[in-house]
Formats: C-alpha cells, sequence, structure tokens
C-alpha cells in the first residue's frame, strides 16, 4: 500500500459514508461544509469527505469524525432554495486524517492517502478465492433483494482489481453504517474481501428467510382471494338455479331466533340493525364474524324468562333448616323477604352482604336459599378481580371482546330472576385498568340495575328480579360506597353445640355417602365428635372440622379391610389413634385469686378465647413498659389505662407518686401472636390497679370493653364468640359493657344460664365485681 500527504478542506457527513469509485451526491447545509465546498472549487476540486460518529452533534469537533474517509472530485455543484448546495461527487481513494491544520472558517486537514496495490504472490491463491466468492454471493445477493440493477454483476466481472471491486461492491449494500466504516476502514484488500465475505454470508442468510415469510403470506393472500373467488362463483350458480346461498340461510336463521326470542324494543331494534349490518358484510368476513357472536349474545340472554317463586314459606323454612344448621338471621331475612313478595306480588330483589368468618358456610347458604326460592343458581368469584372490563364487558372494537361476567352469569341462568352470588367481593383490588368496585355500584343499586348497560351489548338490561347475594370475610376493603348498597348480614363462627348438630346431621352423612360406606359400618359418638372439635379444630367454621372427620372415617376404613372386621364405632380412644396428639387445648383458669392477673375475652377469625394479662409494680422511675407484641391500638389502650391509674390514684388507695419510684410492667403472654384492638382496655387498667393496690383479682372472672380517660366503659364486638371462650376456659361470670346489654340474646340459651352476666358502665362497676377488698379483722 503507498502512502502519500495531502492537505485538504473537509466536509463531515451526517448518516452517509462514500467509498472510492463511488459516484453520488449530498446536500450540504452548513457554513463551514460550504466554505470547504468553495475553497475545494477554487483549488483542484478535490475535497476530503469522513462521516461524523454521532449525527445529532451541528458542529463536530476532532474527536466527533472518523479519522479514515474518502478523497473525492467535485463533478457538480447545483444551489437549492434556503442556502442549501446539491454536490455530486466520485470518490477516488482512502486517506487518514493525520492532524487538523485549520477549523475557521472551514476544516481543513494534512491526509495521509492509501492507493491499492495487487495481492503478493503468497496470498495470490487465497485472494483469488475469496475474489470468486464474494462475486458468486453477490449475485445471489442481487437476486434476491430484487432492488439492484441485474447489470450490476456483470459490471463487477470485468473489473480486475480487488480492492476497486470491494468498494464497487459495498457502495450497492443496504447495511448499517456502523458495518460500512468498518469496511472503509480496512485497508487491505485481502483484509477487505474477508469482512465483505462475511457480510454478504449474513445478508443473503436474511434475504433467504424474508423471502420465506414473504411466499408464505403470499400463498395465504392468494389462497384466500380463491376462496373469494369460489364464493362468488357459488353464489352465482345458486342464484341461476333459485336457491339461497350460505349468507343468505345464515341471514334467514338469525332473523327466524329474533323472531322467536321477544326481546324488548330497544334490542330487538339494535338486534335487526346488526343484522342488516350481516346481511352487507357476509358471514365469511371479519366483521361478520364478531356480529354473529354479538348476535348470538343477544338472542341467548333470558330478556324474559323467569322461574316462578316458591311463596310457600312453609316449605321454604323446611328447605333452609334441612340443608343448613344454624343462620338464623340470614334464613329470618328470606322468609321476610317471601312473605312480602306474596303479599304485595311485586317486589325487588334484596341486596344481602353475608359477612363473617371462613367456613361458615356463607357460600353453601346461598345454594340453599336458591332451592328454597326455586330459583336458578348462579356464582361468580371476585377474588383477585382487578379489571372493570371484567363486570362490565370490552366495547366490541378490540378484538376478541365478550361480555363482563355479569350478562355471562344471567346467560348461564338462563332466567332474569336468578339468585346471583357474588363471592368474596372483599377480595377484589384494583390497578390502571379501572376499579370493579366501581362498575359493580351499578349492579347493586336497586334503583339503577334495572337498565345496566354492558359495554359489549350497549343495550340496558334488567338486573332489579335478580336476587343478589355477596359474601366477604371483612367488612374494611369494601368501599363505603358500594357497602351503603347492600343489607349486611353478619354470620357469626360456630359454637362447639352447634359444630357438633353441624356435624351429627350433615358432615358425617355426607363423608359416609362420598366413601360409598354404610351407617351401620361406621358410626362416631358423640364424645368422638365433641373431642374432635375442641382437641383438634380452632376455627369458626366447620372445613377443618370436615377434614377430621373424613380422616378420621378413612382410617377406620382402612382397619376395616386390614383387619377384616364388620363394623367399628369410633370412640375417643379411636380418634387419639388415628389423628395422633391433641393439637388444641383450651387453656382453663387458674383456680386461684392473684394480683396483677386479670382473665380478658379477645376475638379472633376463628372464634373468640380468653386472653389472660399481667401486671407487675418494681421500683423504678415510673417507666411502662408493654410486651407480648401488641398492636398499636392496644397500646393506646394500655397507656390510656395507665393516665386513668395516675389521675385517679387517691380514689383507690394507691400511693399518690407511685410513678415516679415504681414501673409497671404489662404482659400478654403468648408473645408470638400478634395481639391488637381496644377491648382489652378494662382488662388493663383492672390489672394495673390491682398490682398497685395489692389487691387480688376472683379467677372466675373475665371481662371485655374499651375505656376512656373519664373510666367509661365502651363497647365492643364479637361478644358471643369472646362468652362461649370465657365458658370453656372454667369462667362463669363475664363483666360486658352497658351498651352491648343488647347482644346477650345472641349467646346461646345453654350458656347463658350458666354465666352470671355483670353489666358495667363505668370501671368503677367492673372493679367491684372483679377485685376482692380484704377484710378488716378488729383487735
Amino acid at each position: 500500500m503507498e502512502n502519500n500527504s495531502k492537505i485538504l478542506p473537509l466536509i463531515p457527513l451526517r448518516g452517509i459514508i462514500i467509498f472510492p469509485y463511488m459516484v453520488m451526491h449530498f446536500d450540504v447545509g452548513r457554513e463551514k461544509s460550504i466554505a470547504a465546498l468553495e475553497e475545494a472549487m477554487v483549488n483542484d476540486q478535490k475535497i476530503f469527505l469522513a462521516a461524523q460518529k454521532d449525527v445529532k452533534i451541528d458542529e463536530p469537533e476532532e474527536e466527533d469524525i472518523y479519522t479514515i474517509g474518502t478523497v473525492c472530485s467535485i463533478k457538480q455543484i447545483l444551489k437549492l432554495p434556503g442556502e442549501t448546495v446539491r454536490v455530486l461527487v466520485e470518490g477516488e481513494y482512502r486517506a487518514r486524517i493525520n492532524d487538523f491544520i485549520r477549523k475557521e472558517p472551514f476544516l481543513e486537514v494534512g491526509l495521509e492517502e492509501y492507493y491499492d496495490e495487487k495481492f503478493s504472490e503468497e496470498d495470490e491463491v487465497k485472494g483469488e478465492a475469496l475474489v470468486r466468492t464474494v462475486k458468486s454471493l453477490f449475485s445471489n445477493y442481487i437476486n434476491l433483494s430484487g432492488i439492484i440493477p441485474g447489470d450490476a454483476g456483470s459490471s463487477i466481472d470485468d473489473i480486475e482489481e480487488p480492492g476497486r471491486m470491494v468498494d464497487i461492491i459495498c457502495s450497492y449494500l443496504m447495511v448499517q453504517e456502523d458495518k460500512r466504516q468498518k469496511m472503509l476502514e480496512a485497508l487491505e484488500p485481502l483484509d477487505r474481501l474477508e469482512k465483505l465475505l462475511e457480510i454478504l454470508e449474513n445478508e443473503v442468510d436474511i434475504l433467504q428467510v424474508q423471502k420465506e415469510i414473504g411466499a408464505k403470506v403470499k400463498s395465504k393472500i392468494d389462497k384466500s382471494q380463491k376462496e373469494y373467488y369460489l364464493r362468488e362463483q357459488i353464489k352465482a350458480i345458486q342464484e341461476e338455479l333459485g336457491e339461497d346461498d350460505e349468507d343468505k340461510r345464515e341471514y334467514k336463521k338469525y332473523k327466524a331466533k329474533l323472531v322467536k326470542a321477544k326481546l324488548p324494543k330497544g334490542a330487538k331494534e339494535k338486534a335487526l340493525y346488526e343484522l342488516e349490518r350481516l346481511k352487507n358484510h357476509g358471514g365469511y368476513s371479519s366483521e361478520g364474524g364478531i356480529i354473529k357472536t354479538y348476535l348470538d349474545w343477544v338472542i341467548d340472554l333470558p330478556w324474559n324468562e323467569k322461574t316462578k317463586d316458591n311463596l310457600e314459606i312453609k316449605r321454604a323454612r323446611e328447605i333452609l333448616e334441612k340443608e343448613h344448621y344454624g343462620l338464623t338471621d340470614v334464613k329470618d331475612r328470606i322468609i321476610e323477604y317471601l312473605a312480602v313478595k306474596k303479599m304485595s306480588k311485586t317486589l325487588r330483589g334484596p341486596i344481602l352482604c353475608l359477612v363473617g368468618p371462613p367456613g361458615v358456610g356463607k357460600t353453601s347458604i346461598a345454594k340453599s336459599i336458591a332451592n328454597a326460592l326455586n330459583r336458578n343458581f348462579v356464582r361468580m368469584s371476585l377474588g383477585g378481580v382487578n379489571d372493570e372490563a371484567e363486570i362490565r364487558g370490552h366495547r366490541r372494537t378490540y378484538i376478541g371482546a365478550i361480555p363482563g361476567r355479569i350478562i355471562y352469569g344471567m346467560k348461564q341462568a338462563k332466567s332474569k330472576n336468578p339468585l346471583f352470588l357474588l363471592d368474596e367481593i372483599d377480595k377484589m383490588s384494583s390497578n390502571y385498568k379501572g376499579d370493579p368496585a366501581d362498575a359493580l355500584l351499578e349492579v347493586l343499586d336497586a334503583e339503577q340495575n334495572s337498565t345496566f348497560r354492558d359495554h359489549f351489548l350497549e343495550l340496558d338490561f334488567d338486573l332489579s328480579e335478580v336476587l343478589f347475594v355477596i359474601t366477604a370475610n371483612t367488612l374494611d376493603t369494601i368501599p363505603r360506597p358500594l357497602l351503603d348498597r347492600m343489607e349486611v348480614i353478619e354470620v357469626s363462627g360456630y359454637t362447639a353445640e352447634e359444630k357438633y348438630h353441624i356435624a351429627v346431621n350433615h358432615l358425617v352423612t355426607k363423608i359416609l355417602k362420598e366413601h360409598s360406606v354404610d351407617n351401620g359400618i361406621i358410626s362416631l359418638s358423640d364424645a368422638a365428635i365433641y373431642y374432635i372439635i375442641e382437641n383438634y379444630t380452632r376455627e369458626s367454621g366447620v372445613r377443618s372440622l370436615e377434614r377430621k372427620i373424613s380422616a378420621v372415617i378413612r382410617k377406620a376404613i382402612a382397619e376395616i379391610v386390614e383387619k377384616d372386621r364388620k363394623q367399628i364405632n369410633i370412640t375417643v380412644n379411636h380418634v387419639k389413634k388415628y389423628l395422633g396428639p391433641d393439637v388444641y387445648t383450651f387453656e382453663k383458669v387458674s383456680k386461684e385469686d392473684k394480683i396483677g392477673v386479670v382473665t380478658g375475652m379477645a376475638w379472633t377469625a376463628y372464634g373468640g378465647d380468653t386472653l389472660p394479662v399481667e401486671v407487675v409494680v418494681m421500683p423504678g422511675s415510673g417507666k411502662l413498659q408493654l410486651t407480648g407484641q401488641l398492636g398499636d391500638v392496644m397500646k393506646e389502650s394500655a397507656e390510656a389505662g395507665y393516665s386513668y391509674v395516675r389521675a385517679n390514684a387517691n380514689k383507690y388507695n394507691i400511693q399518690y407518686e407511685f410513678y415516679k419510684n415504681k414501673d409497671l410492667h404489662v404482659h400478654v403472654p403468648e408473645g408470638a401472636v400478634p395481639k391488637d384492638g381496644p377491648s382489652a382496655g378494662v382488662t388493663m387498667i383492672t390489672a394495673m390497679i390491682s398490682a398497685l393496690s395489692n389487691k387480688k383479682v376472683r379467677h372466675n372472672v373475665a371481662m371485655t370493653g374499651e375505656i376512656t380517660l373519664t373510666g367509661r366503659v365502651l363497647p365492643i364486638g364479637g361478644l358471643k364468640e369472646k362468652s362461649l371462650a370465657a365458658y370453656r376456659a372454667g369462667v362463669d361470670t363475664i363483666i360486658i359493657p352497658k351498651d352491648n346489654e343488647k347482644d346477650v340474646r345472641k349467646i346461646p340459651k345453654a350458656i347463658k344460664n350458666k354465666l352470671n352476666i355483670v353489666i358495667a358502665d363505668k370501671i368503677d362497676d367492673v372493679l367491684e365485681s372483679a377485685l376482692i377488698e380484704e377484710k378488716n379483722n378488729g383487735n
């Protein structure tokens, strides 16, 4: 390779790379570039062209320009409107920038020139092989691309210099700018040939794949055109024979269905309009498929079909009582609905929300209600639903659009007055697609749901006769506007007695039937059932109880088969053998009166429980220490109680300045279990006063209630469950807030008769029943 030096004006190019022997025109608009062009024209019409590294830079510096470019001769200049100049150049040879001579008023650089030489003797054979391969690949590239003129290949064959041949081929290639620059920077012809061979192989492979894809697409298009042509021929033949074509038969079929469906006026007009559109588009077009889907939905919906309600109240109550034990409030509300409907004949369906812990029969009671009313039953689970379109559907502008799940459920129900169960409404969530709770506002509003409008149907559908039953485990996550539209019925957990009746009357029979076992072969004693309830389950509902009974019966069946026994009566000993050690034990209260230890009553998702509170007094500086993994609300209750005790120390014969020289430590056992809520307020105050006044607390007393700084006792929730837990723990006296007196009726009569219930309005009422006054003996 020969090297010479030269000084020439430089024009940085944006997005263009020019090779030697390449003829090309480009537009020049920058002031420095135009000045460089004028300088070149004044001299020998030679100019150096190199590419910019970043096309976005308007004023490139030295480091922004590639060092290797092409020396070109200017063939023509044409001035365009707007101070732009169009230049026609021809590339001559490569050159490298050694240094920048000047930067104003144009760029001028010192160059090192490079001229191609022939192959050396040792590279001649390899070079010839590369030249032939490149020519063959370039010929394939021309044929596959379909853009490059056919005579380009023959013109390449006439070129003898390998370097020149490579540069001319590069001018035809449509590859990325960085690959073109690398080819320009390949100064040795042999290196240039190897790089070009690699690029051509890659481009030929890509073009072959593109050609295959194009052929597949074309064949599909040709096939659809052929099908369309054949259908048109069939249509013409059928017209000649006086027969209906497929589209006409489709049109008549839908017309007959619409007449038979007896749609409301608005729905019928819309359906007929869509039917005319189907006639114009044809059944085989994409739009025709969408229209047919729409018509199928409109026709299949129960616009006027309804089931006849069973208004025989006695029979309805029998069905409810037979299929479910307990749930009195729910059953009474349904009977009330039937009674009112029987009197008025017309009544909108109620919207009931059953709230309670898992496993208490909220979902299954809905099925029983449907049976009792003689209504079709449809269930929709809302757990995890986070898209508003799940409720209202998608508009038909979207591909694959369908109605929402409300309309889908009505189609599934096949009547306009079903019982529609919306399960787990508290498990819904929202995201960027919208909040499904907002869409349910219209569904569950008795004033609006007679004209419910689905996005897909775009028709008013009457939901006013639907009996909506909604279930939830908690009301906390249900939006207030939605909750306001529902009639809330609280479903509390079952007592041990109620669980026993459910097991005997329902669960055991159901499990034996599932296992195809006769009642005479396997039976469970009452004591065994009670033992399972109290020692192997701790829940509000009966799901875990059902699993444990099922496990016991399966093991009994295995024993019958293995030992060839004819029958087994399962006793407590069998239960211990089959299920292993007791899983749960109800802690019995101490039989000893103690100072600073008080039994509280708590409510959990699994029912009621007792909650002992312990307080000890130590010499110190007046600190109040709280332990037992207490929540913020419970800590605040303790602090409020501590302030009350400080404010009323003299009243309870407590040293007035105890807060300066004594520390109080309040602990609630079972420290691994998180605890929260305000209902332990009275328990903690009683324990503090007991510890500070050195008075014992009656061991057989349990209490619950929120307290205020003035000593008032405020109401709490879950009284029924708390009372049952206290009774199980061996307590015979419970202290409850005065405002909860109305809830005493919810406590089962058998339990209520065995408890002494003390009503407390102020903390003094609590202390009077809980603390033991020491008797003074006279001398």
